[in-house]
């Protein structure tokens, strides 16, 4: 765990991971705010999460993998993709920068207008189990987009964020009538923690999308397009001391040099 986490590039991955949820909880919070001239449609407010969330896996997505989301952070985790302590500092960090997109996003918005500042609510014909299973279903297609979209053993993947961006998209178009769309827990526990507004079912927009998020993890990566990988290579993943052999050939001049003795 020590190489990963005395590098500057693991430091820069968490500070990203803090800075692009805070946009993206500002943009989308804010693009569902009731202003008085002008109510917000839906489709207003899916592009809004869709597009933002496109233009933050293509500016920061070669610095942190661009999660932006607990529940995808996780299911890595759970794929056996990232570190147990890269997972840990990235939810940390996606939580921390929900709230202060919130805040933000609360501190400039006139009091008329704030309302409950786009909070996930359950429909209220929708019972709770009814919302945590669209929660699962619509997370777990935005997981699997994630996965096959940046899976770099495939070749002609086209645009990630794009993919990534419409399948955000998507959810919100079904999800906006049922939940207020959630698919991350880090967007619907800012907003929650700025208004200090926690219902009842607020379990549900962490268990759902974490939920869905592993089972897209699971299906793809021990089941559709497994790894070949044997047990000590996939514990130094999780231990954050892997190395790949592509790593060790282009280290491999440093490493003989290094050793190479030179007179005095």
């Amino acid at each position: 765990m020590k190489k990963e986490i005395l590098t500057l590039a693991f430091a820069r991955a968490v500070f990203v991971e803090f800075l692009s949820t805070l946009i993206f909880v500002f943009i989308g919070l804010g693009s569902a705010l009731k202003w008085p001239s002008a109510l917000p449609s839906i489709l207003q407010i899916a592009l809004a999460f869709g597009l933002a969330i496109g233009t933050l896996v293509q500016a920061f997505g070669h610095i942190s993998g661009a999660h932006i989301n607990p529940a995808v952070t996780i299911a890595f985790f759970v794929g056996n993709q990232i570190s147990l302590l890269r997972t840990l500092l990235y939810v940390l960090a996606q939580l921390v920068g929900a709230i202060a997109g919130a805040g933000i996003l609360y501190g400039v918005t006139p009091a008329n207008t704030r309302g409950n500042l786009a909070i996930n609510a359950i429909n209220t014909n929708v019972t709770p189990g009814q919302a945590l299973v669209v929660e699962i279903i619509l997370t777990f297609q935005l997981a699997a987009c994630i996965f096959a979209s940046t899976d770099n053993r495939r070749s002609g993947v086209g645009s990630p964020a794009l993919s990534i961006g419409l399948s955000v998209t998507v959810g919100h178009l079904v999800g906006i009538y049922f939940t207020g769309c959630s698919m991350n827990p880090a967007r619907s526990f800012g907003p929650a923690v700025v208004t200090r507004r926690f219902s009842p079912a607020h379990w549900v927009f962490w268990v759902g999308p974490i939920l869905g998020a592993c089972l897209a993890s699971l299906l793809y990566f021990y089941i559709l397009v497994p790894y070949c990988m044997n047990m000590s290579d996939r514990v130094a993943i999780i231990k954050g001391t892997y190395e790949s052999e592509e790593e060790w050939e282009e280290q491999r001049e440093e490493r003989k040099k290094s050793m190479e003795l030179t007179p005095p």
